[in-house]
């Protein structure tokens, strides 16, 4: 069996539907224009619908995590090329399950943000308190499904989650894209994206400059604003009266400087000291 599954994988709120808007749009997008439903060319992992398919009680994450390597193969079965999902799982144990393995797996891209960043979003997405989130991402936790369709994954705290997946890059499966990196300079960064998926897939990906540049102004962070406002966003959350909260707010970097208490941010830079030295957040 050949494997098919690229993952596009990262924390909660950390820029991987802005990758997935690239990457949707720059594969299944007949004219480089950019709508929400190119999204579903890029589906959530895991999601009810295969694993139901399997008779798996997606209401168990116990099942959910014996399940994984049979549903994944079943995905590679069933693909005659490869195919990008995306999750906010670890590459982690549960019960003695793995998440993936090397067999199931294509490539890895794995987006990171600077946590005290990922604070204030997700506190944002989720209608909770920057104090709330911050104990959230620090500690390991079953992530409970946000959108319909979508089966609880185990997620882990922000540090175990980017360090399970690094161990993909002993075997040259693994990029490693930094939020910050990816805003900064969108071209070079989503080049360099292009160009590890030709060299993993094996493939004759034409990599075209004008191209990549049209879709850079389709996903421009206040046209998928617009866009929401407009349209709506399924993966947007609700909060507790029933009403949709903003899914593409802000998208910028250091926002933690001007937002977040003191005290929680000496909180996340000592419990995730070691990782945000290694990727220069300290």
């Amino acid at each position: 069996m050949s494997s098919h599954i690229f993952w596009l994988a990262s924390y909660p709120k950390s820029g991987n539907t802005f990758l997935r808007s690239f990457l949707s749009t720059y594969f299944f997008s007949k004219d480089t224009k950019f709508n929400f439903e190119l999204l579903r060319n890029i589906r959530q992992y895991p999601n009810t619908k295969v694993f139901s398919k399997l008779g798996v009680n997606v209401n168990n994450p116990s099942e959910i995590a014996k399940s994984h390597l049979q549903v994944q193969s079943y995905i590679n079965q069933d693909s005659k090329k490869f195919q990008f999902l995306k999750t906010h799982s670890g590459f982690l144990k549960m019960d003695g399950n793995s998440f993936t393995d090397l067999k199931n797996t294509l490539g890895v891209i794995y987006i990171v943000r600077d946590p005290r960043d990922v604070v204030i979003s997700y506190a944002h997405h989720n209608n909770q308190t920057h104090e709330q989130t911050s104990k959230m991402i620090t500690d390991n936790y079953i992530l409970n499904a946000e959108t319909k369709g979508i089966v609880p994954v185990y997620m882990g705290s922000w540090s175990l989650n980017y360090n399970s997946w690094k161990q993909f890059k002993d075997f040259n499966k693994y990029l490693l894209i930094k939020y910050e990196d990816l805003i900064k300079d969108k071209k070079g960064n989503f080049k360099k994206i292009l160009h590890f998926i030709k060299n993993i897939t094996k493939t004759n990906l034409e990599i075209d400059d004008d191209k990549i540049e049209k879709i850079i102004t389709e996903i421009d962070f206040e046209k998928l604003k617009k866009l929401e406002k407009k349209n709506g966003f399924a993966e947007a959350k609700k909060d507790d009266k029933g009403n949709k909260i903003i899914f593409f707010r802000k998208g910028v970097s250091n926002q933690w400087k001007e937002s977040l208490d003191k005290k929680i941010q000496k909180s996340i830079e000592t419990i995730c000291e070691k990782e945000m030295k290694e990727l220069g957040y300290l």
